[in-house]
């Protein structure tokens, strides 16, 4: 039985992932931080399925233990602190969790087990200010928030291990993905989140930001499967994950009040205090070589995962308040 270990697996991604390394017959560890408050909801349906290792990326000593426990043939680093907007008032902990512990755990499999397979989750944040439309593996980075330079870092210093130790580390450059999984600060899920409110009469309106920021929205557990498909390759590369088609915020507000059957411009409401400091305007991503290399594609649509959010969100929150 192979063994994968997964760092963040409490989170949407970690969760998915999870899944589908269990039906494929994997037994499945999970890094986890000592915390006096335990959020497993996302896992819950595996939750005896899968082994806990303590370990934290800000303690090096503990990731090497967990490797020498696990002896694990794939690692996927999808820890982070990966709430955009947080990374202004904590830019230091963003560096230290979503840069320098990328390196910790990559020291960590030099030292234990260089034959690991390595997965690292960069993002499309790293483009940021973009160079061209659309993005592939060559595009140069700008990053404009704390958390994109961090996972600059944490993209280039996988690369150099890579190039420097032979080790087998790919990075998924992942665009924006989503799910009813999806944590309720992000844009997407706070838009179906209040949809499902509103209709409920739980809540009168929504307070947003811009608007009219675009971005490449696809389906987290279509993404998880390219995670997989990378670390099955004969030799590590990177690639970018998208679906190659973008929309303004303004259209996801809409589809998500569309399928409630609401007007969205009697709801929504302007808040300047949710802009971004520097806004990353355009992100849209060309995963040619995924889907040549990988023969990965996304298999939902912009408005099928609009409305599998608002749906699950609406029976959520219809079975909470008894309604």
């Amino acid at each position: 039985m192979k063994k994968a270990l997964i760092t963040g697996i409490t989170g949407q991604d970690g969760s998915y992932l999870a899944d589908l390394l269990i039906e494929k017959g994997y037994k499945v560890y999970g890094m986890v931080r000592r915390s006096s408050v335990e959020k497993l909801d996302r896992i819950e349906h595996i939750r005896d399925k899968i082994e806990f290792v303590q370990a934290d990326l800000l303690d090096q000593l503990s990731i090497i233990s967990a490797i020498k426990q696990i002896m694990p043939v794939e690692v996927y680093n999808l820890a982070a602190m990966s709430f955009v907007p947080t990374s202004w008032s904590q830019p230091v902990l963003t560096g230290e969790f979503t840069a320098i512990g990328v390196t910790r755990m990559l020291e960590a499999i030099r030292l234990v087990k260089p034959d690991i397979r390595f997965y690292q989750a960069s993002s499309s944040e790293m483009f940021g200010k973009v160079k061209e439309v659309p993005q592939n593996e060559n595009t140069p980075f700008h990053p404009r928030s704390p958390y994109g330079v961090a996972k600059v870092y944490g993209h280039y210093i996988t690369v150099n291990y890579r190039e420097s130790y032979d080790i087998f580390a790919a990075s998924g450059i992942l665009f924006n993905h989503e799910s009813p999984r999806r944590g309720l600060e992000f844009v997407t899920r706070k838009v179906t989140n209040a949809v499902a409110k509103i209709k409920l009469g739980l809540e009168g309106c929504l307070y947003l930001g811009n608007m009219d920021a675009k971005r490449d929205w696809g389906y987290a557990k279509d993404y998880v499967r390219a995670m997989w498909l990378m670390l099955q390759q004969q030799q590590a590369e990177d690639f970018v994950i998208a679906t190659g088609k973008t929309h303004t915020v303004r259209q996801w507000v809409e589809a998500a009040f569309s399928c409630a059957g609401l007007d969205w411009e009697k709801y929504v409401k302007m808040d300047k205090s949710l802009l971004r400091p520097a806004e990353v305007d355009l992100l849209i991503g060309d995963a040619s070589k995924a889907r040549s290399t990988l023969a990965w594609k996304p298999e939902m649509e912009f408005e099928d995962l609009v409305k599998l959010m608002v749906e699950s969100d609406y029976n959520e929150l219809k079975n909470k308040n008894n309604l």
